[in-house]
C-alpha cells in the first residue's frame, strides 16, 4: 500500500479501495479525465478530496476564480472516500479545555465558532442536492470505563455554560435501554448536531458543485516534479505541465514524501482501519438493543467508533497497522471484529464482508493549520484534522480560497502559524509505536 512517508507518489489513475464505499455508490460521475495539454491558470489545487474540492467550489463561486484541481488517482481516492462519514462540530485532537488554558476564552471561542461552521457549511451544501444517504442526527461519546464519566461531565459543563451547547448526559443503563446495549458503554455524553454520511457519495456531490461553477478536475494526473520560476509555480504530470500562479496543496494524509519543503516533516499520517460487517438479522439487532443510526465513537486514547448502517450492517474502526507494507494484514481487521464482539457478545458469530485502511493526517500540536507553505503565499495548505477533518476540511477549503485571493484569516492559531515541525522526524514512527503501546496502557488502567 501506499505509505506517504516513504513514497514519491501514489501511484496514476489507481482505482478506489475494495471498500463499502465504492461497492455501496453506484458509478462515479464524470470528471475531466486526465490532463493532456499544456496551461496557465490562476490557481491550481493538488488533491481532489473534500478540501481541494470545497476550494474549487468557493473560489468559483465567491471569487469568479475557476481553479484547476490535479488529482493523481480518482475523486476522494483517500480519505475523503474512505473515512466512517462522521460528521463532526471538531477537528485535531486538542480539548477545549486545553485551548482555553493555552490560548485563553475569546481564542477557544473563536476555534469553536470555525468549527462550527464547518458543520454549518456541509449541512448547507449537502442541501443543493447532494444525495450522500444522510442519517439521523446524533453523535454518542461514549464513556468505555468508569473512570472516564466525570472527564465527559466536566466536558458538558464547559459545553453548555460556554458555548450553549445542545449536549445532553446519559447513564449507562439510558444509553443501553434508549440507544444501544453496548457493553463497553459506561455512560455518554449525546451531541444534538452531527450525523453519519455516505463520505464518498458526498465528495461526488462537492465534485459535482464545483464542476457546474466551472472548475476542472483532472483525475489520473499526479504532480511528479515540481519547480518554481520566479513567481510562477510549475506543477509536471505525466501528460503535461501546469504554470500556476498559485498553488493549494490539499493533499492532507496522502502528501506524498518531498511533495514541497515547506510542509515536509509536518505531518504524521497515520492508518485508521475500518470494517464493515454482514447485515444483521432483526433478531441480532434486538439482542443489541440497537435501535440508533446516530454515530459513536469512545473515549479511549487508541479510539474505536461505530455506526449502523442503512441496510443494517455495523461499520466499526480503529487503528490500523504502523506502515503501509504491513496496511493489508488481516491481523488489523480482525482484531477490530473481536472488539466489536466485546461490545456485543450476542454477535459471537458475526463476520465482516469489507475491510479497508486509510491515512489520517496527525499534527505534532493536535490541531489543523491553514498556512503558505513559502515566503510569498504562493503555496497554501490546509493539513492535520486528525482524523476528524470530515466537515472542517469543507470550511478550510472556502478559507483557502479566501487566503489565495488575498483576504485576511481569522486571527486563531489555525490560521496564524505554520504546521511545527516533528523533531526527529525520520523516527516519526517509532514515536507512533510508542504511543500506541502507551495509550494501550492508558485505556486499560489510567
Amino acid at each position: 500500500m501506499y505509505d506517504p512517508l516513504h513514497d514519491l507518489s501514489p501511484g496514476q489513475g489507481q482505482p478506489y479501495p475494495d471498500s463499502y464505499w465504492a461497492a455501496h455508490s453506484g458509478p462515479a460521475p464524470a470528471d475531466d479525465g486526465a490532463l493532456t495539454q499544456d496551461c496557465t491558470v490562476d490557481v491550481a489545487i493538488i488533491g481532489a478530496g473534500y478540501t481541494g474540492l470545497s476550494a474549487a467550489y468557493h473560489l468559483a463561486t465567491e471569487h469568479g476564480v475557476k481553479a484547476l484541481v490535479l488529482e493523481a488517482n480518482q475523486t476522494a481516492w483517500g480519505c475523503s472516500g474512505r473515512n466512517a462519514g462522521f460528521v463532526l462540530k471538531s477537528s485535531g485532537r486538542k480539548p477545549y479545555a486545553q485551548m482555553q488554558k493555552q490560548w485563553g476564552e475569546a481564542v477557544m471561542r473563536g476555534v469553536y465558532q470555525e468549527f462550527n461552521a464547518g458543520l454549518d457549511r456541509v449541512r448547507q451544501l449537502i442541501s443543493l442536492g447532494i444525495d450522500c444517504d444522510q442519517q439521523e442526527p446524533g453523535y454518542l461519546r461514549m464513556a468505555h470505563k468508569p473512570s472516564m464519566v466525570p472527564t465527559l461531565q466536566a466536558q458538558a459543563r464547559l459545553l453548555q455554560q460556554t458555548f450553549g451547547a445542545e449536549v445532553e448526559l446519559l447513564s449507562r443503563s439510558e444509553v443501553h435501554q434508549q440507544y444501544v446495549a453496548d457493553q463497553q458503554s459506561f455512560g455518554a455524553l449525546r451531541f444534538a448536531d452531527a450525523f453519519g454520511v455516505n463520505p464518498l457519495k458526498l465528495a461526488w456531490g462537492y465534485q459535482q458543485l464545483a464542476r457546474n461553477a466551472g472548475s476542472m478536475i483532472h483525475t489520473a494526473s499526479p504532480v511528479q516534479q515540481w519547480q518554481t520560476d520566479g513567481r510562477t509555480q510549475v506543477l509536471h504530470t505525466p501528460q503535461a505541465v501546469v504554470r500556476a500562479r498559485k498553488v493549494i496543496l490539499a493533499t492532507n494524509g496522502y502528501t506524498p514524501k518531498q511533495l514541497h519543503p515547506g510542509v515536509q516533516s509536518r505531518t504524521l499520517p497515520v492508518l485508521s482501519q475500518i470494517i464493515v460487517t454482514e447485515p444483521l438479522s432483526a433478531t441480532q439487532l434486538a439482542a443489541c438493543n440497537l435501535l440508533t443510526s446516530q454515530v459513536v465513537m469512545d473515549t479511549r486514547a487508541l479510539k474505536y467508533y461505530y455506526r449502523k448502517l442503512p441496510d443494517n450492517r455495523i461499520l466499526f474502526g480503529g487503528r490500523g497497522a504502523i506502515t503501509g507494507r504491513d496496511a493489508e494484514n488481516p491481523f488489523y481487521a480482525e482484531r477490530l471484529l473481536e472488539v466489536l464482539k466485546l461490545s456485543f457478545p450476542a454477535l459471537h458469530n458475526l463476520r465482516y464482508d469489507y475491510q479497508w485502511s486509510g491515512w489520517i493526517c496527525m499534527s505534532l500540536d493536535d490541531i489543523p493549520h491553514i498556512y503558505q507553505a513559502d515566503a510569498h503565499a504562493d503555496v497554501v495548505y490546509s493539513m492535520g484534522y486528525c482524523g476528524s477533518g470530515l466537515s472542517f476540511s469543507v470550511q478550510a477549503g472556502k478559507r483557502l480560497a479566501d487566503k489565495v485571493m488575498g483576504l485576511a484569516q481569522p486571527d486563531l492559531p489555525l490560521f496564524q502559524s505554520a504546521l511545527p515541525k516533528f523533531p526527529l522526524a525520520p523516527l516519526r514512527r517509532v514515536g507512533q509505536w510508542g504511543y500506541f503501546h502507551y495509550g494501550k496502557l492508558k485505556d486499560q488502567w489510567w
